[in-house]
């Protein structure tokens, strides 16, 4: 098995390269909040935010979770697209 390509794009701002500096301010700002880009496709994802987690729905990708870019102690509600 092959390890997971890193995000092509942004999750905050949708722009490329997401690990450059001049992303810093967006890494900030997604430990606070959820991602609204999806980060494989650049589409704008559906968030939803609950006071104990949050889910991002990209309609190409499906649900993502937390793990992407998190709040600590959020529940996971990863799936694998089907």
């Amino acid at each position: 098995m092959s390890a997971a390509a890193p995000p092509a794009y942004c999750g905050h701002c949708g722009g490329d390269g997401p690990t450059s500096d001049a992303h810093q301010s967006c890494r900030q700002q997604l430990a606070l909040e959820p991602p609204r880009f999806c980060p494989q496709c650049r589409r704008r994802m559906k968030v939803q935010v609950t006071p104990l987690l949050w889910t991002a729905e990209c309609s190409r990708h499906g649900l993502l979770g937390p793990a992407v870019g998190t709040r600590p102690g959020a529940v996971s509600t990863h799936t694998a697209p089907g």
